[in-house]
């Protein structure tokens, strides 16, 4: 199909549109509303659902009973809204019924303000909430990407039976680029075979998150956990780029990435040996590939628009075998390419030791720690003798 010059939540309402979605449920909050208004225009068109309920609450626990029919659902919201939709996440995973989220991530803590951020990476790559669960987590960079992976979102969602998020932020949602949408999906016709539909000529199903017995819990739990082991082992996606000879690799997602990629081209102009690996799947997370790289590569340079979110999961990757580095921008603020290059100079000049802190050494490079803070052992440490 044609290239169509697209705004980032209109694209990916249409997007979910054309991957089959029955029925949306949503409440508005910047910078996604513009999908959900999206989705009160084009869904009725269609003879499918929307509903704009009282409150993200209302909006998840809709979601949770559409799921269950087997309709393919979806909603929509921003870091205060996915906050309140946290319990209903929870249910949804341990019913196992598939459904997808578009987080359209602002600036935070609290109602923050409506700048984009990537500050929601803990709160949905971590599963969210309560009990053992992951998402799997997708993360755009690109119009273009958003619309893929929103269609993937589906497939993976109904493939595996769980949460899939598309990871945005604000900047993607309302930015506009030329992109090509997907043909257009009829809604599946027939119902899988665990869904409610009434239990008409047909024994009763029951998809229940409740289990009284600790040990049909565990069990539940046993069965996420090898779903979660095949999902690690099939669908974890990244980008590379420049990566075959670099000495400094920068590990960044979503719209960091892209900045982080014109940091990258410009560096190498200058003979840096700089690449970057730009992971789609935040969860499951590209481990097996940044270890290999930390064979290779002399340092790590992590770049987010948070305090250091992902750098947990870089390091863990690394496991010490290269030195790791970080930068990062918070509240909304998206950094510009030069900045980053900045930092590519400075760790090319000055290699941080192995054993350096990169969230504390970024942190005094900001001037966020005065003189006694955080610079010694704490004053509450306790010693029990035993």
């Amino acid at each position: 199909m044609a290239r169509e010059l697209l705004k980032g939540n209109e694209a990916m309402a249409e997007a979910a549109i054309r991957a089959g979605v029955e029925a949306y449920f949503g409440y508005p909050i910047t910078p996604q509303t513009e999908l959900l208004e999206y989705m009160a225009r084009r869904m009725p068109e269609l003879g499918r659902v929307f509903v704009q309920a009282e409150s993200e609450i209302a909006a998840i626990n809709m979601v949770y009973g559409a799921a269950c029919t087997g309709a393919r659902v979806m909603t929509s919201s921003s870091g205060p809204g996915i906050s309140l939709m946290m319990e209903g996440l929870s249910y949804i995973a341990g019913t196992e019924v598939p459904c997808v989220i578009i987080d359209v991530m602002r600036g935070g803590p609290g109602l923050g303000n409506i700048a984009p951020s990537q500050g929601d990476y803990n709160q949905i790559v971590r599963g969210g909430g309560h009990g053992d669960y992951r998402v799997i987590t997708l993360a755009p960079a690109t119009v273009q990407e958003a619309i893929d992976l929103t269609v993937l979102a589906f497939d993976l969602a109904e493939r595996y039976r769980t949460i899939a998020v598309v990871l945005t932020d604000g900047s993607i949602g309302q930015m506009m680029e030329p992109a090509e949408l997907p043909p257009m999906r009829e809604p599946p016709r027939i119902r899988p075979d665990w869904a409610v539909t009434g239990a008409q000529g047909r024994p009763r199903r029951v998809l229940t998150s409740i289990y009284l017995d600790p040990y049909e819990e565990e069990k539940t739990n046993r069965r996420l956990l090898e779903r979660w082991r095949q999902i690690q082992a099939r669908e974890v996606r990244y980008r590379e780029y420049y990566l075959d000879d670099a000495e400094l690799v920068v590990v960044s997602f979503g719209i960091a990435g892209r900045v982080a990629l014109s940091a990258v081209r410009a560096a190498r102009a200058e003979g840096i040996r700089v690449g970057l690996l730009r992971p789609l799947t935040l969860s499951p997370f590209p481990y097996a590939a940044i270890e290999a790289l930390s064979r290779q590569a002399e340092a790590f340079l992590v770049v987010e628009m948070n305090a250091g979110q992902m750098l947990d999961d870089v390091m863990l990757a690394v496991a010490r075998r290269a030195p790791v580095a970080f930068y990062g921008r918070m509240g909304g603020v998206v950094p510009f390419p030069e900045e980053i290059l900045e930092e590519i100079r400075r760790l090319v000049r000055e290699p941080p030791p192995p054993e350096a802190d990169p969230r504390e050494a970024w942190f005094r490079r900001m001037g966020m720690f005065g003189a006694g803070n955080g610079s010694g052992p704490s004053g509450m440490r306790e010693a029990v003798n035993p």
